[in-house]
Formats: C-alpha cells, structure tokens, sequence
C-alpha cells in the first residue's frame, strides 16, 4: 500500500490567469485513480499542522503573524499569493501531511504528499508561492522526536531550495542538496550543503549523469537514515518558468535514480512533487504521476 497525502484544501482559488497551476492538486490524485496506478484507499487526509509543529522548523514570530494573518504588506506580495484564512489553513495541511507521511514512510520504506515542496519558505520568511517549509518541518519533526539523525533533502526542482538551504545553514544532521537552473529564480540564491547549478539547456544525458554522480558521493558521505525528494516537473523543456531541457522520459528517469539509491542504501524516502509550470496541464500532471510509478516500479508496489 502506498500512502498518499492529499486533502480537498490543496485546490486553492487563484484568480485567472495565475500563473500558478493550482488545478494540478485535483487532476493529480484524478489521474492517478483514473489509470489505475493508486487506488483510493492509498490517500490519507491529513489534519491542520499545530502551531508548535511549524515552529520546529520557523521563527515563532513569522509563524504566529502567519496564523493571525498579520504579515506585512512586503511579505504578502514576497509570497505571490493574497493571504487569507483558507491559504494558511491549506498550508497547515500540506505540512501535516508531509509530517504524516515520513512517519508512514518509516514503517513502509515510501509516502508521497500530492502537494508541498514549499522550499522557497525560509526561517522567518515566505517566498515564491510558499508560506511554510514542509520537508523542513518534517525533517526537524523527526530529529526533534529522535527518529532520524541524519536527513537528506534531495531538491531537483528547476529553482534552487533557498528556504531549505536557509534553514538549515551549518546545520549537522539535516543535509540540503539542491541541483537547479544557475541562471533563474532566486538570483540571490542561498548556500546549501551541496548546490549544483546548472547551465540553460542540459539535456537528460547530461543531467542524469550529473545527478547520478552527486547521489553516490551524498549517500556514500551522509550515509542518512531518511530522505525527503523534492521533485518538482518544471526541469522539463516544456516549462515556461524552467531553463532546462529535460524530456517527460528524463524526468521520470530522474525519479527512479532517486528512488533506486533510496531503496539500495535502505533509507526511507518522502517525497513532495514541487513545481511544473508547463502550458498545457497535462504536460505536468502526467510528469508527476510518471513519479508515482517509478516509485510503484522500484518498489514493486
């Protein structure tokens, strides 16, 4: 059985044209029933994250401004999204549910969240479409109640995970790797454990090459007890935000390499899907549900 965060909150209202593909959050979990690769009873509905929770990885004066909704002007449009009672309540969500399902990946090896990946979160910041960091909670959640010592946070969206990186700065035990687009959002990028930035236009062979080199020397060095992916879709050529060249069999080979050094090494995974701003939806939800099954496929699932 594979256990899938997903609640009805994750579909938020954006206004037209946003450019934040917010329909993902109800076709992803649609598609995968549809095809038959997940059945229903593979979701969980997570509950409202706790205040406390969030302040494992935050500042507690950010997370409270979040929560009574007085952040300031500066940070609302720093967040890219009105801030209102049903945004922070979906991101409570997202977060409790990535928080569940590292505990369900511990038990059974892999979980998935249908959302997060909020990696622009930082500290006592939120950032580019992200108000709470939830790989960062969930990792500080399982060190805080000793249940992993030393995490890795595998990042592969096309944007650099500058909150993560920012979070964890000098930590020793929570490991951020992060392998972006050089050239894009942020351009004032963080610092993290290991950055690897890479030039517009790679192509799948070069990447993967490069991803794969990087994923023996983290795993071989880090040695982690758990693994949280970010595996965000906006690598692949089609993305409008993204500079990379990557095809929707790159991307999903990608998704297996991180899954295969995951299950050699023993390490538990959690993963989060993270971006995708292709044109046509499709082009995303089909990406992320291709992580689905490689996940199926390298776990016999």
């Amino acid at each position: 059985m594979l256990h899938i965060a997903h609640h009805p909150a994750y579909i938020h209202p954006v206004r037209e044209g946003h450019r934040f593909p917010m329909l993902k959050y109800e076709l992803i979990p649609a598609q995968l029933l549809r095809e038959g690769v997940v059945s229903q009873a593979d979701f969980f509905e997570p509950s409202l994250a706790t205040k406390e929770v969030l302040y494992m990885a935050h500042d507690q004066s950010y997370i409270d401004d979040l929560l009574d909704l007085k952040l300031s002007e500066k940070m609302i449009r720093r967040i890219g999204f009105p801030l209102t009672q049903a945004l922070v309540d979906r991101e409570r969500y997202l977060v409790d549910g990535t928080v569940k399902g590292s505990l369900y990946a511990l038990e059974h090896g892999i979980a998935f969240n249908t959302a997060g990946g909020t990696h622009h979160a930082g500290r006592d910041f939120g950032e580019g479409f992200c108000l709470v960091n939830d790989q960062a909670v969930a990792a500080c959640f399982l060190r805080e109640r000793k249940l992993a010592a030393r995490v890795l946070i595998i990042d592969l969206d096309v944007h650099q995970g500058n909150g993560t990186a920012h979070i964890f700065a000098g930590s020793s035990s929570v490991f951020t790797f992060s392998m972006h687009a050089d050239k894009n959002y942020p351009f004032i990028k963080e610092r993290s454990f290991r950055d690897v930035p890479l030039e517009d236009g790679i192509d799948d062979a070069s990447y993967l090459s490069l991803l794969e080199t990087h994923l023996f020397e983290l795993f071989e060095e880090i040695r982690p007890d758990f693994v949280f992916y970010q595996s965000g879709v906006d690598v692949l050529a089609t993305d409008k935000l993204g500079k990379l060249k990557l095809t929707a069999e790159g991307c999903q080979r990608r998704d297996a390499l991180v899954f295969s050094y995951a299950k050699n090494y023993k390490t538990p995974i959690q993963v989060s899907m993270g971006g995708g701003y292709s044109i046509d939806i499709k082009d995303i939800v089909n990406a992320h549900v291709a992580t689905f099954k490689a996940a199926i496929a390298c776990y016999n699932l």
